[in-house]
């Protein structure tokens, strides 16, 4: 079912399912003949309805749970030429607006801050409602230099990145 407002999911604070939920990336690599694909394996976040209509989406990833299935490959992405997760650990998600739903997605507006950068983003997440769950799936392309992620050798490392995140969100009781 798709909600005609948000207000009609309820108001109040809808908690992420961190093991109902995935955030990925995919960035090619290699002159853009390859796609390096990983996962971030710990996140959290929530959806939060005011009685007033104001809406706040949160996303907070642990850079440290990067996970590309090479750990010597991941060993560098958490580095200072990525991600720099021993100074910057999380990645980080806040919406500065947040619309109504049509046909199924809604417009968010908000910051993305990663490794010590900050970058606005305009995502058209898709909203279901479930019984008592949301669902809410966002996909967007970045170009991670602008995330001060700059490091590519002769050029091998390629933008933009994808980022993609699949939520199940439960009531907060």
């Amino acid at each position: 079912m798709i909600p005609d407002t948000l207000e009609e999911t309820g108001v109040g604070r809808w908690r992420l399912d961190p093991a109902e939920s995935t955030a990925e990336f995919r960035v090619p690599n290699f002159w853009g003949l390859v796609k390096v694909k990983g996962r971030f394996d710990r996140l959290s976040g929530s959806l939060e309805i005011g009685e007033q209509g104001e809406r706040r989406i949160e996303l907070t990833i642990d850079a440290t749970s990067l996970n590309t299935g090479n750990e010597k490959r991941d060993e560098h992405l958490r580095s200072g030429d990525f991600f720099d997760t021993e100074n910057h650990p999380t990645v980080r998600f806040v919406s500065s607006s947040v619309s109504d739903p049509v046909g199924g997605r809604i417009t968010v507006q908000g910051e993305l801050s990663a490794a010590g950068h900050r970058l606005m983003l305009d995502l058209e997440p898709t909203l279901r409602q479930h019984a008592d769950r949301l669902q809410l799936d966002a996909s967007t392309t970045i170009n991670q230099r602008e995330l001060g992620m700059t490091w590519s050798p002769l050029g091998i490392t390629r933008t933009p990145a994808t980022l993609t995140v699949h939520a199940q969100l439960t009531p907060e009781s």
